[in-house]
Formats: structure tokens, sequence, C-alpha cells
């Protein structure tokens, strides 16, 4: 499971300029099931999204995709975790 934090480098109007795209390619991964939570941060500096792929070669690569990243809006930092605990119905993303 990986932790991507994403910070907006740019002013917020190129951020909200790029954002209907940036929704397309969520819901792109939401619907492949390698993004599991989404959202902004607060205050809005950034977003954060929780994803689950076999390497970090594979979040890279589907960074690379984000048009937050093609229109350089925002940089990335990834964190790698191995979840061994769960709430009720979340059970599935333990390692």
């Amino acid at each position: 499971m990986f932790i991507i934090l994403l910070n907006y480098i740019k002013p917020i109007e190129a951020v909200e300029a790029v954002i209907p795209a940036h929704v397309e390619y969520l819901e792109r991964y939401y619907q492949l099931d390698k993004f599991v939570l989404s959202g902004r941060k607060s205050p809005r500096t950034g977003g954060v999204i929780l994803c689950q792929a076999k390497d970090q070669d594979e979040v890279w690569a589907i960074i690379a995709e984000d048009p937050f990243y093609l229109e350089k809006v925002a940089d990335y930092d990834v964190l790698e975790f191995l979840p061994t605990k769960a709430a009720a119905g979340l059970e599935r993303y333990l390692v």
C-alpha cells in the first residue's frame, strides 16, 4: 500500500484549471481498483491518495498520468507502508 502526497507548486488558480482532468484520472484508477481513498489537504496545499500497487515503479507510472503531474502544478512524495490492522470492512487491504 502506498500513500501519495501531492504538494501544489503553482497558484491555486492553475490547480483549479486542471481539476476536471484530474478528477477523470482519479475515476479511472478507482475503476481499476488502484485508488482506495483520495482528497484535499487542509489547508488546501495539495492532496493525498491511498493507492494499492505492487511496487513503487507502478505507483510512479500511475502518477506520470496525473494531469497535475503533466501540467506541473504539483510535486509528489510516495510513502510505502504495510497495513497490518484495519477497521471492519477494510480487511482486504491487509498484508
